[in-house]
């Protein structure tokens, strides 16, 4: 159990973590569009790092648990759950039905990837 804690929770709470470095590293310089390109993507690419030193623990643990579509899957839905506090509070664009509609569709698409029938 790494880090005390069960297994199949470390690579869930990793990729948490890593898809908020990521979120801010692709979508954080929105707010600051008067800044130099040149700044923002050298920025971008230093928050990118903590992003990949928690994202690679956690497919590696979580390949001992996890198929590997297992875990791309809960990256995906991880990534949109970020995106839309980070939408909503960060960069304060309203989310409206549709992009509820599409989420559904994608974790539906995340229900078949984890059972077999």
């Amino acid at each position: 159990m790494p880090f005390g804690l069960p297994t199949a929770l470390v690579p869930i709470l990793l990729l948490v973590a890593s898809n908020v470095f990521m979120t801010f590293a692709w979508y954080g310089h929105l707010k600051y569009k008067s800044s130099p390109l040149m700044l923002a993507i050298l920025a971008s690419w230093g928050i990118a790092f903590f992003e990949y030193c928690l994202a690679v623990p956690a497919n590696r643990i979580g390949s001992e648990v996890y198929s590997t579509a297992q875990l791309k899957t809960m990256q995906e839905v991880i990534t949109l759950i970020v995106f839309a506090g980070f939408s909503v509070l960060y960069l304060k664009e309203p989310l409206g039905w549709n992009h509820a509609a599409g989420f559904a569709c994608i974790s539906l698409g995340a229900y078949f990837i984890f059972h077999k029938f």
